[in-house]
């Protein structure tokens, strides 16, 4: 009998699904896979919930046969907030609307007046704004009646995956957190707020929310010979991306992360939960039993990526013509709304590239992309702060923005605080894996993450003056704000 234990981490997000296999008790990773999801556009994002599933069985299919032959557990941490309808025979009534999604800003809206902004901070941590889950499941109730009344079954993205493993329909609280109708201090659900937003609540089935160590069961054997997997390989409670990656990076209280990905993330690890009436902090769980207080933005690495098609070049090339502009003079300042914006909840904003003269250059365009994703996230660490969150331990630079050397220099530069870059490569993956092994019996988190090692990485200090800029920015985004 092979004496080799190895655990399955999966990062279900946007854009892809990624596996990493990890050996128990180090935490070495012995192989990866991904597989693409269909692209998206906002202002409707949709995607059918089976190309999950099928990307997660391409992604371990690239897992060698004797490192899936050694599995022993396996967890899901998935992009938050997306609506899936499961209907009586366990298929999709429609595709699944994701957390970018923004045509529910109606209902979001008619929701919070319903109760009240207070109140909604009260019950669920959680403003509804148009990527919380419950925004949307209004949505379907108003336009699309039909395919709710076939509804039987709600979940997240994560969920769906973790059913089509397991076969129960189970979630952990840090994604329900995000849901809408989950109460993260009391870990109850609020049936009220479902029956708010237009649903039968004791029809439609909501996920049983598990303890974060508590396994959903074993892998079904369906899902077994689709993944080449061990029949008995534990299913771990799974849970949402950004509480996953707080676990892949090893975060202890007070300690902040920001990620550069798809969407832009702020959030910090805390013992104790937040509740913002404004609705720009988000009061989650995490998915160990504590808080993950977040703010989220719209816009991120796609804004710089679109500045650098703008400037024909690419990532690293838009990256390096940033750094050329550094302490060249020029007040441009770019307001990266492209597809709306939720954090402020500005759905149908756009962007703004203001401060242009004749003398401006394509570095200094590609230096305010930078700043202005940035910029607005280290508002949303101000945010987490005035909500009493302590955020004053370790800054971690994550998500694959963090690649960009220009990312990294005016993280620091413009927070004033040495930023680490961590080791882990894929962050979400990672935490997914340290859930499994949990599950598996490797002992606490906190025991998983110290074996493997997580947290370290090197360190980018402030090297320019960056006055005046958060200035600008804040003017420029007021204007949009108030307009």
């Amino acid at each position: 009998m092979n004496a080799r234990q190895v655990v399955l981490g999966v990062d279900s997000s946007t854009q892809s699904t990624k596996v990493e296999a990890r050996d128990l008790d180090s935490g070495d990773v012995l192989a990866a896979g991904s597989a693409s999801h269909p692209p998206t556009t906002p202002p409707v994002s949709e995607q059918d919930p089976d190309a999950w599933w099928r990307a997660l069985v391409e992604a371990c299919a690239a897992v060698p046969a004797d490192v899936r032959a050694d599995v022993v557990a396996v967890s899901v941490a998935g992009q938050q907030h997306g609506l899936v309808l499961l209907d009586a025979s366990g298929e999709p009534v429609r595709p699944a609307k994701l957390w970018n999604d923004t045509t529910s800003a109606a209902e979001a809206g008619a929701l919070v007046e319903a109760l009240g902004a207070d109140e909604w901070a009260s019950r669920t941590g959680t403003v509804p704004v148009p990527s919380i889950t419950i925004t949307k499941l209004a949505w379907v109730a108003a336009h699309e009646p039909d395919a709710l009344a076939r509804a039987e079954m709600v979940m997240l993205p994560h969920d769906y995956l973790t059913w089509r493993l397991s076969g129960r329909h189970v979630t952990d609280r840090g994604d329900a957190s995000g849901s809408g109708w989950f109460d993260p201090v009391t870990n109850e659900l609020r049936p009220e707020l479902l029956e708010l937003a237009g649903t039968d609540a004791e029809r439609l089935a909501v996920p049983e929310v598990l303890a974060p160590a508590v396994a959903a069961g074993a892998i079904t054997a369906e899902a077994a010979e689709a993944l080449d997997l061990p029949v008995g390989v534990l299913v771990g409670p799974g849970t949402g991306d950004n509480m996953g990656a707080a676990l892949g990076l090893g975060l202890g209280s007070g300690d902040v992360a920001i990620s550069l990905g798809t969407s832009g993330v702020a959030f910090a690890a805390s013992s104790t939960p937040t509740s913002d009436p404004s609705g720009n902090v988000a009061g989650f769980a995490d998915a160990t039993g504590g808080f993950l207080p977040l703010v989220c933005t719209l816009n991120a690495t796609k804004v710089t990526d679109t500045v650098a098609r703008w400037l024909g070049t690419d990532a690293a090339g838009v990256g390096r013509l940033a750094l050329d502009a550094v302490g060249a003079p020029g007040d441009v300042t770019l307001v990266p709304y492209f597809d709306g914006e939720r954090t402020p909840n500005l759905p149908d904003a756009a962007g703004e590239l203001v401060g242009l003269t004749t003398a401006t250059s394509a570095a200094q365009i590609a230096l305010a992309a930078h700043d202005g994703v940035l910029c607005g996230l280290l508002d949303g660490l101000d945010a987490l702060s005035a909500t009493g969150a302590t955020v004053d331990g370790t800054l971690v630079l994550v998500g694959g923005g963090n690649r960009s050397v220009a990312y990294r220099q005016r993280c620091a530069d413009l927070s004033g605080r040495t930023v680490r870059i961590p080791e882990v490569a894929e962050a979400v993956a990672a935490g997914a894996a340290v859930q499994a092994a949990v599950v598996a019996g490797a002992g606490s988190f906190v025991d998983v993450q110290r074996a493997w090692g997580l947290g370290a990485g090197t360190e980018v200090t402030p090297a320019n003056d960056v006055s005046g800029i958060r200035d600008r920015y804040r003017r420029a985004s007021a204007r949009l704000t108030e307009s």
